[in-house]
């Protein structure tokens, strides 16, 4: 089986072998095939523009890989300001014994969701470095995505309002516990959310959903999420325990290992800050797109104290307070 050597990142036939038989092939569209060190597209006069790198840990997990998660990152970035992603740049930083077979299927996997989230992959770049386990050698994928932004469109904290409602577009901790469980080789059926939330994000807005905020829910999870957006709006958002959704299998995942969805990442989920009177045509959009069936209302927005509060199953109520400390490392 033929690996990733220090040729490879060398600039000369073997660079541009690898180009041609791995991403070429993936990704191919007139922006790419002329192998320019930029691309030049179409624009327009606003644009949203995000960066992101990933390192997650196996390269391949229940539900997904690197290269699909690389993809529903960076798209889910601009969709979250209202943008509606149009093209993915990616770096690849590939260690030195890495499988080319396996870095096919990476570049494969890209390329479907790419199709699949409406964006094109334009322009690249590889580079190869020594492993850093040589018995597992792996890669990093860095991107840049743009999307364009409508005219009109402000989706911000700063728009949060007294009684807005808060959706939640699924299920907490998969993603968290697919990558945990795959470690850990503990026996399970739990699959990665990972996915590009175009559909989602765009039908609420081509149907005139007044979005006030959307944050996709990744990295420090919920939690953290909703304390950020009751910081940068001021505002107390209050959540109740019996409404957020949580599979059955990860809720015992989560059991068996004392963690707590509320700090879980997910790589394929957001939240949705709203008037009350579109929660329910929002939530009927949500869930019929592809990725929303579970979505709920799980809070309320108030005036008073900045924070966020959770009302619990017995009637109580506690601080929810952003994750402290590192989580769970190298999840994307």
């Amino acid at each position: 089986m033929e690996k990733i050597s220090k040729l490879h990142g060398a600039g000369g036939i073997s660079t541009a072998k690898l180009i041609d038989e791995v991403f070429i092939g993936a990704y191919s569209n007139s922006f790419l095939e002329g192998l320019s060190d930029s691309a030049v597209v179409p624009g327009a006069e606003r644009i949203a523009v995000t960066t992101d790198s990933f390192v997650v840990r196996p390269l391949f997990f229940p539900g997904g890989d690197i290269g699909r998660l690389a993809v529903c990152g960076t798209v889910n970035d601009l969709l979250m300001n209202g943008a509606k992603p149009e093209y993915i740049t990616a770096g690849y930083i590939l260690e030195e014994g890495l499988d080319i077979a396996d870095l096919k299927r990476i570049a494969g996997s890209m390329a479907k969701t790419a199709e699949e989230a409406g964006v094109k992959i334009v322009t690249g770049d590889t580079k190869v470095i020594e492993p850093v386990d040589a018995r597992q050698p792996g890669l990093i994928i860095n991107t840049s995505g743009i999307g364009f932004v409508d005219d009109g469109t402000d989706i911000s904290p700063s728009r949060i309002e007294e009684g807005d409602t808060v959706i939640l577009s699924g299920n907490l901790g998969d993603h968290h516990a697919a990558i945990l469980g795959s470690r850990m080789s503990i026996k399970n059926h739990i699959a990665s959310d990972n996915a590009p939330l175009t559909e989602m994000v765009t039908g609420l807005m081509d149907n005139g959903i007044d979005i006030h905020a959307m944050r996709d829910v990744t990295r420090g999870g919920l939690a953290t999420i909703l304390n950020e957006l009751a910081v940068a709006s001021g505002k107390h958002i209050s959540i109740e325990e019996t409404a957020i959704p949580v599979s059955g299998e990860v809720a015992e995942f989560s059991r068996l290992l004392g963690l707590d969805p509320l700090n879980m990442g997910n790589e394929g989920k957001c939240v949705i800050i709203l008037p009350q009177e579109e929660s329910e045509k929002a939530l009927n959009i949500i869930r019929n797109s592809k990725y929303g069936r579970n979505a709920c209302r799980i809070g309320v927005v108030y005036e008073d104290a900045t924070g966020v509060t959770l009302k619990t199953r017995i009637g109580g109520e506690k601080i929810v307070s952003s994750l402290y400390g590192e989580g769970l490392p190298r999840i994307c």
